[in-house]
């Protein structure tokens, strides 16, 4: 396994993905999702998570929102703080600022290696899930915090209007109501449609954007617009 070879620094902002290995899908159905919301959850602890085991174990439980109070729990002390994510089929994609020295790297670690034993058990498989070491590109440019995530969310885009990159799409409409009903990305908080509002801290983007209803706006503006060379230099693979 290689080192790092720069250092993630405290208080910085990142974009941080992987994808399956060769490419393979790593969600394969919603109970996979919400394992992997629970995980973004738990593991952004220096405490050692909960067995998410017992946690998900009843039907009832398995769509609840995450940090309910009914699981006892110590105080949280968060290692990152998630400003974004957004999750396809084969790999996934989060907008992270580093809390503490080491943070990301070992919340990635225990992310890593939790969703893996869990996929693994489940599907009856061994080795490795994830392509390698995560990847992780520092976010210093402006133009960048104010388009990446909006690039982000129209992601799951390439599930239904895959064109939407060429700007060939037509039914604009409706693809932001496929975007307004996906669930597996930080959008429908981003909003003001409560998802997962416990998962991430939106507060920071939307001061740079302005609120939610202004947020959805820049989203169908970009989307008519979109202008891949206001992110260029990020790694968006």
């Amino acid at each position: 396994m290689s080192l790092r070879k720069e250092n993630l620094v405290q208080g910085q902002i990142y974009h941080i993905y992987n994808r399956g290995v060769d490419k393979r899908d790593i969600f394969m159905d919603d109970e996979d999702r919400i394992r992997f919301i629970h995980d973004l959850f738990e593991f952004n602890d220096s405490n050692p998570a909960p067995n998410l085991n017992d946690i998900l174990s009843s039907k009832k439980s398995k769509f609840l929102e995450v940090g309910l109070p009914e699981i006892e729990r110590k105080p949280r002390k968060v290692v990152v703080e998630i400003l974004a994510f957004c999750m396809m089929n084969n790999h996934f994609h989060l907008i992270v600022r580093q809390k503490v020295e080491n943070g990301i790297t070992e919340f990635m670690r225990k992310l890593g290696t939790g969703y893996t034993n869990y996929f693994n058990k489940k599907y009856e498989r061994t080795g490795a899930l994830f392509q390698g070491r995560f990847k992780s590109v520092c976010i210093k440019n402006d133009s960048h915090l104010m388009y990446l995530p909006l690039y982000l969310h129209l992601n799951p885009l390439d599930f239904k209007f895959h064109e939407w990159r060429e700007k060939k799409i037509k039914d604009y409409m409706g693809a932001i109501e496929f975007l307004d009903s996906y669930r597996w990305s930080s959008y429908m908080d981003y909003t003001g449609q409560k998802n997962f509002p416990s998962l991430i801290n939106k507060d920071f983007i939307l001061s740079r954007i302005g609120d939610e209803k202004k947020f959805k706006k820049e989203v169908v503006r970009w989307l008519k617009n979109f202008d891949e060379s206001q992110i260029l230099g990020v790694n968006l693979d």
